[in-house]
């Protein structure tokens, strides 16, 4: 009986992970032409992916690669883009049964992304692991492949269609950020107020002498904190205490 449930699990968590690994591969490959212009290779664009499963921390890793920020910099900037998953993986331990041995938890949070997440905690019941692995080796295998064969066509395409392909992955933030900025004025003010301020860093005195590693950890870290001081989010009523 223990052996069909988990052969169940691991069909359902590759069936439902397929839809998701499909559309990673389209990010993945933009990210992909972004890592080719840091100079990694291939594998080494395969294993980063494979290990970094966040867009927007990705694509920081490989804009401060390319800029040659130091390594604390890069782990520095990684923690605060990925800090949210910390958040996702505690809420997500909840939906394990009391009896699921500890080692499954931080083995599920290293495969914590937005739509992981989103399959957990749609599941009714509690939640196998086995289901969420599954899932997340399949959306992560397409993740890791779409980022090595964007750095393989950027080496074999030429340079002028390179350059084009690179704005793709701009294409990605605006389709990130323009739905909640629309929803939300204060989410609107603050992105305004990051393309601001990333502009005045880049022209000021002392501030444009920072390295950009520097410059991302502080602009993230003080507007993030404006943000939470000046608009906290307000528990809905009937939510947890």
């Amino acid at each position: 009986m223990e052996r069909e449930q988990l052969r169940r699990d691991i069909l359902r968590g590759a069936r439902d992970g397929l839809p998701i690994g499909l559309g990673y591969f389209a990010v993945a490959f933009s990210l992909g032409i972004t890592a080719k212009t840091a100079g990694l290779s291939a594998a080494q664009g395969f294993i980063a992916s494979f290990l970094n499963h966040a867009s927007a921390g990705e694509y920081a890793l490989f804009s401060l690669i390319a800029a040659g920020a130091a390594y604390w910099e890069v782990a520095v900037v990684i923690c605060i883009t990925n800090a949210r998953y910390l958040l996702m993986s505690a809420a997500l331990s909840q939906k394990f049964s009391p009896d699921t041995p500890f080692f499954h938890r931080p083995l599920v949070g290293f495969g914590i992304t937005d739509e992981i997440f989103g399959l957990g905690v749609a599941r009714p019941g509690w939640l196998s692991p086995v289901y969420l692995y599954s899932a997340f080796l399949v959306a992560d295998l397409f993740w890791a492949s779409g980022t090595a064969t964007g750095i393989t066509a950027g080496n074999v395409l030429p340079a002028n269609a390179v350059s084009a392909l690179s704005v793709a992955i701009y294409g990605m933030f605006l389709a990130i950020i323009i739905p909640p900025a629309r929803k939300d004025r204060v989410v609107l003010v603050l992105v305004l107020v990051s393309f601001a301020a990333s502009f005045a860093f880049s022209v000021l005195p002392v501030v444009r002498e920072l390295s950009a590693g520097m410059q991302t950890i502080v602009l993230t870290v003080a507007i993030s904190a404006l943000a939470a001081l000046l608009f906290p989010v307000k528990a809905e009523e009937g939510g947890a205490a």
